[in-house]
């Protein structure tokens, strides 16, 4: 039953028994002035499952907890209602038969192309418990996007959301040589209901006969690339590297996944593998899960769902920075919050060295009653961490929000490795890092400055693509990240750059755009940011300005018109 070519060996490091040994190696000197190193790795010490897969928490869920909430999701009458363990598994099988029922074989591909929504993970699910492997698709992707997708994984079926996404999905037919599609379904027609009427006939045997064929060896997804260089690439990805990734990740962080309480909403693209380790790590903890797909109703869903933790990109928290800074400053109290925000990146850069002087610790009680709390309560008024990954975050965006009591745990890793490579924690945070490597995980810089890792959450290789598998994957299980930074004398790993978009001036000087991109795109009226001037006497940036935000901000400086108008205004302005 099993086809070729998804069962792949795992690199070196995925023994579940081998331990890295913590290693200083050679020590360099650095501009943030400690020694850094060559290569560290930490020791795994927790157990990682060597048989089973990713469907296993769900049965055992249902069976030791049959009434415990698994998730939360907006019912038809908009109110948010409870889904049980049980209730989740039923549901899940049901879709799975009707899979079964409609071709999908093990080892069959099976795209999903929809926003962030409770049946994303209602099919995620399902098409593991078949045998099958899943595609996800952002649903943003154009035609010819999805076309190559669908013709390169080989897909067999795909879930989209919405009837546009339908029209989608058919013009891609047109653009590529999408042979084994054979079924579209949709959500918003009740792809769940329609599926699962089709499985009627499928025994309980054969459902598991299928839901329990796949090994830690065998791909349970394909991730694709951005595909910034080239045409998308799909990360093999096996249900061991989710399992390891998530074994220490969950203990790692156990502070956030193991009160009884627990709960995130979810509100990052599922297709992203950001957004999908949180999702599987959710229900192997019985860690209570809600989706938000639109982001215009999330400070709402926020305020109702009341999450404990979040995750979300740099971005994200950049925006919730900038708005408060606004509606402050248009309410006429933009003094205030500019003094609370610099309190509280002072309180956490002292709380770092132990010596937080009387004045700053009175200062920090006042602004929290009058300032903190109400950036809290937009969060639900629960949430007390948060993980950030995708881009740098900041030293100044990381001591503000944990001066305000949101602490922000930031990570390392590409689609590539399952997600987090390394991660900051509560322990022993180092904020402007992305942390030590996870326990079982070995990081190396090249002569040449780019990161290496070593890993069992190390992905198995490029779908049908060996000759870019062999230019990432060393024999010896080595992962070319592409990006370039350091380790200090910690293990604590930075990044500041990547190696390919370095940019070499007329006069031979090196620049990171990343760094320099971060900190612009930290003003409140820029979106988007693009350092340029490779092989040029200067170096210079192309920005957006942010929709949201000039309005405003225009108002406040005695400025009126559409945004359109504004930025007229504004080149007039500079041309005169």
């Amino acid at each position: 039953m099993r086809r070729p070519g998804l069962r792949r060996s795992p690199p070196e490091s995925y023994h579940h028994g081998a331990e890295f040994s913590r290693t200083s190696g050679q020590s360099w000197p650095t501009q943030h002035g400690r020694p850094t190193v060559r290569e560290y790795s930490t020791p795994l010490t927790t157990t990682i499952p060597t048989s089973g897969n990713l469907t296993d928490p769900v049965v055992k869920n249902a069976h030791e907890a049959p009434r415990a909430v698994a998730f939360s999701r907006p019912g038809d009458s908009g109110a948010w209602e409870e889904v049980t363990t049980t209730q989740f598994l039923t549901e899940v099988s049901a879709v799975a038969k009707g899979l079964i029922a409609a071709g999908v074989d093990v080892g069959d591909r099976v795209a999903l192309l929809a926003r962030t929504r409770y049946e994303w993970t209602l099919f995620d699910y399902a098409i593991w418990f078949a045998g099958g492997v899943t595609v996800p698709i952002y649903e943003t992707s154009s035609a010819e996007q999805i076309g190559w997708i669908l013709q390169d994984s080989g897909a067999k079926a795909i879930v989209a959301e919405t009837s546009a996404h339908v029209d989608r999905v058919e013009e891609a037919r047109g653009l590529a040589e999408i042979t084994d599609l054979t079924h579209v379904w949709t959500i918003e027609a009740d792809a769940p209901g329609v599926v699962e009427a089709l499985g009627s006939e499928v025994s309980d045997d054969l459902l598991e006969e299928r839901r329990s064929t796949a090994t830690p060896l065998d791909v349970c997804t394909l991730i694709y690339t951005s595909g910034t260089t080239g045409r998308p690439k799909g990360c093999m990805l096996t249900h061991g590297n989710f399992m390891f990734e998530l074994g220490v990740a969950v203990d790692e962080l156990h502070q956030m996944f193991e009160p009884e309480d627990a709960a995130t909403l979810l509100f990052l693209p599922l297709a992203h593998v950001f957004a999908r380790i949180i999702q599987i790590g959710c229900i192997n903890s019985r860690t209570r899960l809600g989706h938000s797909a639109d982001i215009k109703n999330l400070v709402a869903d926020l305020g109702v769902f009341r999450p404990t933790f979040i995750l979300a990109v740099p971005r994200v928290f950049e925006k919730v920075f900038n708005t408060a800074s606004q509606n402050a400053a248009a309410d006429g109290k933009g003094a205030i919050f500019n003094r609370a925000a610099d309190v509280a990146i002072a309180w956490s850069r002292a709380t770092e060295s132990g010596r937080v002087s009387f004045r700053l610790k009175a200062e920090h009680a006042l602004f929290n009653k009058l300032v903190y709390g109400k950036l809290r309560a937009a969060l639900g008024g629960q949430c007390q961490f948060a993980i950030s990954g995708g881009a740098p975050l900041g030293e100044r965006l990381g001591h503000f929000y944990r001066g305000i009591g949101l602490n922000i745990l930031e990570g390392y890793g590409p689609p590539q490795t399952t997600a987090a490579l390394c991660v900051n924690t509560l322990r022993s945070p180092k904020i402007g890092t992305g942390g030590p490597p996870f326990q079982g995980t070995a990081v190396r810089v090249a002569d040449d400055g780019e990161l290496l890792f070593k890993g069992g959450q190390v992905m198995s290789g490029y779908w049908n693509n060996e000759e870019a598998t062999a230019q990432v994957l060393e024999p010896g299980g080595w992962f070319h990240t592409g990006d370039v930074g350091e380790i200090d004398d910690e293990g604590f790993v930075r990044i500041t750059g990547r190696k390919k978009e370095i940019i070499v001036t007329a006069g031979g000087k090196n620049v990171a755009p990343a760094v320099l991109e971060d900190r612009l795109r930290g003003h409140l009226l820029i979106d988007q940011c693009l350092v340029v001037g490779d092989g040029q006497p200067f170096i210079g940036a192309l920005v957006t300005i942010d929709r949201e935000t000039l309005p405003t901000w225009a108002e406040l400086n005695g400025k009126s018109g559409s945004f359109e108008e504004l930025l007229e205004a504004q080149a007039d302005a500079a041309n005169l």
